[in-house]
């Protein structure tokens, strides 16, 4: 009885094993490889919406949810109506050239001046990411480096889910920031009590 038991359990088991291994095999296909592209066929293709190219890979931004919507827009008509005022353009979700093998798109880049290039190959004075719940550090901190590395003097990274902000530069690092984002040479500043509410 007991040996009966034993093995009447047993092959039941294994029919469910053989089962599962048969969906996993159905279901799970092997991942696939990277398909790399050129630089050309990069700028030839329109991505909706647009995304980064890092050396051959095309890589999507995460964005689209309220709370980045809503922030970005504040940031850009922040800085929008202080255009004349202060000698500089925003520009939302710009192609920016940060070397020869790497295209970044920030939410929202300030330059001095109007520029004249429709992708950016010269360094923006600032350049803004805000933060979606799906960013993670370390790939907001390779998109910072990029844009240092490119010469940006400032890179400033928003979160507004913790209404928290913080400001990169190559020579400070990176410094949160609870009152007032800023620059020099010329003054730039957004209080974040603005942004914020």
């Amino acid at each position: 009885m007991i040996i009966w038991v034993s093995s009447f359990y047993t092959q039941i088991l294994y029919r469910q094993l053989f089962q599962l291994s048969e969906f996993f095999r159905d279901t799970l296909k092997p991942m696939a490889s990277r398909t790399l592209i050129s630089v050309e066929e990069y700028l030839r293709t329109s991505y909706r919406p647009d995304c980064d190219y890092v050396d051959g890979e095309v890589l999507e931004r995460n964005m689209g949810e309220l709370d980045h919507s809503t922030l970005q827009k504040k940031l850009i008509l922040h800085f929008g109506i202080r255009e004349v005022q202060l000698g500089i353009r925003v520009f939302p979700e710009q192609r920016v050239q940060v070397n020869k093998t790497r295209f970044r798109i920030p939410d929202v880049c300030v330059t001095l001046g109007a520029p004249t290039e429709q992708i950016f190959t010269k360094p923006p004075f600032i350049c803004i990411e805000i933060l979606s719940p799906e960013d993670r550090w370390p790939r907001i901190q390779q998109r910072i480096d990029d844009y240092l590395a490119m010469g940006v003097p400032y890179v400033w990274v928003l979160d507004p889910a913790a209404k928290s902000a913080y400001s990169v530069t190559r020579a400070a690092g990176t410094n949160q920031v609870t009152d007032v984002l800023k620059t020099d040479n010329p003054s730039v500043e957004l209080p974040l009590s603005e942004i914020f509410t």
